[in-house]
């Protein structure tokens, strides 16, 4: 039996305007499968667009502060509080492969708290938690603990737009019921791609 990946229709590939069509293969072609998310929130395109270009804005920006592992990282651990199975498994996938490090993810998604992390990293990750689950509680001493980590306001900015949204991805993922496709379980882990 195969679980649905959506309460709600899911696109076929070839049903999708052009645009987000062709993101999608490029996609697609990287990782070798469609990942489940597109298809399910290609339900509403403006929508899917509106989300891949404030993840893109987000996800993909370089900063020397703020690595490409990092911002996986944030998405992995607030995923995690937020219960999301869709976004740990496919986020920690890619976590796992842009840190070179098969354990992390399991770790970060587990209890970040006690996983291999810096100081750094603990601080950065109590910051997103708290953006994520309880955004009226920051204050001034969140950013005094990021600044006395090297954090700049616009890194700060960067963690909690980061939480921000994936607080939203995580909320859509769940109640839509959207399931992780099989491929990213095994990505980024020993003895696989």
């Amino acid at each position: 039996m195969t679980t649905p990946i959506s309460r709600f229709p899911v696109a076929e590939l070839a049903e999708l305007p052009d645009d987000l069509r062709t993101y999608v293969e490029t996609i697609a072609e990287k990782t070798g499968f469609v990942p489940n998310v597109f298809l399910a929130l290609a339900h509403r395109p403006d929508e899917l667009r509106a989300f891949i270009g404030m993840h893109d804005a987000l996800m993909m920006k370089e900063s020397p502060a703020l690595s490409k592992a990092d911002r996986e990282m944030i998405v992995v651990a607030t995923s995690a509080a937020n219960d999301c199975v869709y976004c740990v498994v496919a986020h920690g996938a890619v976590l796992r492969i842009r840190r070179r490090d098969g354990l992390i993810a399991d770790q970060v998604a587990t209890n970040y708290r006690k996983a291999d992390l810096n100081s750094r990293e603990r601080v950065m990750l109590d910051f997103a938690l708290k953006v994520a689950t309880a955004s009226a509680t920051v204050a001034d001493a969140d950013f005094a603990a990021l600044h006395a980590e090297g954090f700049t306001d616009d890194d700060i900015w960067d963690i909690g737009s980061i939480a921000a949204l994936f607080a939203y991805s995580n909320r859509m993922a769940n109640f839509a019921s959207m399931m992780p496709n099989e491929e990213f379980y095994r990505m980024g882990r020993s003895g696989s791609q």
